[in-house]
Parts: C-alpha cells; sequence; structure tokens
C-alpha cells in the first residue's frame, strides 16, 4: 500500500456507500485500486497521464472519476457520510460560512465556449450546469476560482459553492445555505437550519440578516464600520446596532482550519481542470477521503 491509499478499515467503511456494481458487461476492475489512483491524481495535482501504473491504466481512473461526477455519485457519497455523521451525533449545528480563492493553472483555461455541458446532475448536490466563464475569475495575478463552504464546529464541510475568484461573498451567502441538506437515515426531510451562523464582516448585510431572522436562525455577524458610521449618522431613524457575541466569534477559527486541511489536496490548492463541475467533484472527492 503506497501512501495515501485507502486503508483497510477506511475501504469497510466506504464500500457500502458505492453504486452497485454492473450485473451485466465486463466486470469492473478493483474499485479500491482505482478509487486509490483517482485519489492520488487529487493528492498531488498531477495529470492524468502521470497517474502510476500500480493503480491501473490512467484512462480508467480518469473514466470513473468523469462518469461518477456526471451521474452524481461523489456528491450522493458524500451526502451518505454526512448523514451517517448526524446520526452519530457527531455534526455540531453551529456553523461557520467563509470563503477560500485558489490559483487556477494555466492548464485550467481554454475549455470551449461554444455549446452548452449538461453534467447531468440537479442541485442542491453541485452545479445543475457548466457556467459560462467555467468558474475562472481573471484577475492581474491571473485565473482564480473561488469556494464558499459551511463547517459545522465538528469539521464537517456540509455544503460547498464554486464560483469564479473575482465573486463577492454575501451574494453567495443564501445559495451556500440553502445547499445545507443533511439526509436522515431513519426517513424525514433532510436537516436544513443551523442551531447559530457565524460569517464575518462580508456578510454583513441587511438582506442576509434578514434571510436569518426569516429562518429563525440565530447569528453572530460584526457589523461594518462604515455601515455602523452610517446608522449612528441617521440618529434613532437608524434603528438598533446589531447584535453581537464577542465570545462566540472567537469560534469562527475552525472554518479557517478546515479550508487550511481542505487545500492539503494539491489539486484543490491549485485548480487543473478546465471545467468547474470536474473541480467540484474534486473538491467533493477531497471531503470523502478527509471524511473517512
Amino acid at each position: 500500500m503506497a501512501r495515501g491509499d485507502l486503508r483497510d478499515d477506511q475501504w469497510q467503511w466506504l464500500e457500502p456507500l458505492l453504486p452497485p456494481i454492473p450485473k451485466m458487461g465486463r466486470p469492473p476492475r478493483d474499485r479500491r485500486q482505482v478509487l486509490d489512483g483517482v485519489w492520488w491524481r487529487a493528492r498531488t495535482g498531477s495529470p492524468w497521464r502521470d497517474v502510476p501504473e500500480r493503480y491501473g491504466p490512467w484512462e480508467t481512473a480518469y473514466t470513473l472519476f468523469r462518469r461518477w461526477q456526471i451521474d452524481g455519485t461523489w456528491a450522493t457519497i458524500l451526502r451518505k457520510l454526512q448523514a451517517k455523521a448526524d446520526a452519530a451525533g457527531n455534526i455540531e449545528w453551529e456553523v461557520s460560512v467563509d470563503s477560500t480563492v485558489c490559483r487556477a493553472h494555466q492548464h485550467a483555461a481554454g475549455a470551449r465556449k461554444e455549446g452548452p455541458y449538461d453534467p447531468g446532475r440537479t442541485p442542491p448536490d453541485g452545479l445543475a450546469a457548466e457556467p459560462d466563464d467555467h468558474a475562472l475569475g481573471r484577475s492581474r495575478g491571473g485565473p482564480t476560482t473561488k469556494i464558499h463552504l459551511a463547517v459545522d464546529a465538528s469539521f464537517h464541510v456540509l455544503a460547498a459553492v464554486i464560483t469564479a475568484g473575482q465573486r463577492a461573498d454575501a451574494p453567495v451567502f443564501t445559495e451556500v445555505m440553502d445547499r445545507i441538506r443533511v439526509p436522515r437515515i431513519g426517513g424525514g426531510h433532510p436537516r436544513t437550519r443551523p442551531d447559530h451562523v457565524l460569517a464575518d464582516r462580508a456578510y454583513s448585510s441587511r438582506q442576509i440578516r434578514a434571510y436569518l431572522r426569516r429562518r429563525q436562525i440565530p447569528h453572530t455577524i460584526p457589523e461594518k464600520r462604515d455601515q455602523a458610521r452610517h446608522r449612528m449618522r441617521r440618529g434613532t431613524a437608524g434603528g438598533r446596532p446589531p447584535g453581537f457575541n464577542r465570545e462566540m466569534y472567537k469560534r469562527r477559527h475552525k472554518i479557517e482550519c478546515r479550508i487550511g486541511l481542505l487545500k492539503q489536496a494539491r489539486g484543490v490548492a491549485t485548480g487543473f481542470d478546465k471545467l468547474a463541475v470536474r473541480y467540484e467533484a474534486t473538491v467533493q472527492l477531497t471531503l470523502i477521503r478527509q471524511a473517512l
């Protein structure tokens, strides 16, 4: 077993969550071997053609990665892991929301722009269609991609949204919150409402606070300085300042730690995929692998 490959206990935990093996057609390769090859590529950020021969042909690893991205298998496995963690009481529903910018390699550019691309998947598990900009933001420093995350107090990533690097955080907040859907093993509606939400000043807006009040979600978000000055300048017409618990806000550091852990996979820290749906699948694969 090479460094980074699945251990026996991890494989026993993951195997029941995989889709069933087709009964007809050519028998597939050892899926544990192929998954190790897919993870090797995400962990190292190397080209698919450089996947070591011990994992089998690189075409097999890429085909499985692409097929499971198209049919939503990566997202489904991640949901099952979240459901198991919630059933075991391991998810703490104090959720922090933040984003991180990832540099995109020059090889990530150049995807064709003509013609729609249908990944064959529906929300809320991921991108419903390939965005026109392929989630590549243009800046002086080069192309970038941004990952918006919702992380609980136990470092479980409950939702992830992929956008271009120049996208602001606040407009994507509601989309991140709407992606939080943890299934219940015993049946019933998935859990979608956190007990508390923590976020930094980038999410301080009336729309976000109204959204959280409408869903009856307590929150701790510091007020921007210009917003405070504008409110005070209006006097009594400016209304009361939003509540802010400084001690509660200190717990937001956990999402920063989780972002650092996520970026340990070099295929996430630097984007090499030409399509946003492929990069999103790489993020999902990394979350699955780190949850085992």
